[in-house]
């Protein structure tokens, strides 16, 4: 019995551990519940300077407009992703589709 308090202090080190790491990468806490320990995270949509990429494919004869492309699709979506803690203290992570 003693040991739950220092299982679910260990749990919430390895959260912090695993959402300093996401914050480090550009993503911001929407959501914290520290009951069932879990956090929601988001990374907001890339802004893709269309100019810059114009300019780029006209000097390589339209090569660029491929890699333009799918950076304008992967610009369009907002990750949100889940970080928590199991019932067995092992920490997990799973993408939010909406």
């Amino acid at each position: 019995m003693k040991n739950i308090p220092l299982i679910k202090n260990e749990n919430s080190k390895k959260l912090s551990r695993i959402l300093a790491k996401k914050i480090k990468k550009g993503f911001v806490i929407e959501e914290v519940n520290d009951k069932l320990p879990f956090v929601v995270l988001s990374k907001k949509r890339a802004r893709v300077n269309h100019n810059l990429n114009f300019w780029i494919s006209c000097a390589t004869f339209g090569l660029w407009s491929i890699p333009w492309m799918v950076q304008y699709y992967q610009s369009k979506k907002e990750n949100k992703i889940i970080i928590a803690i199991d019932e067995d203290g092992m920490p997990f992570e799973e993408k939010c589709y909406s």
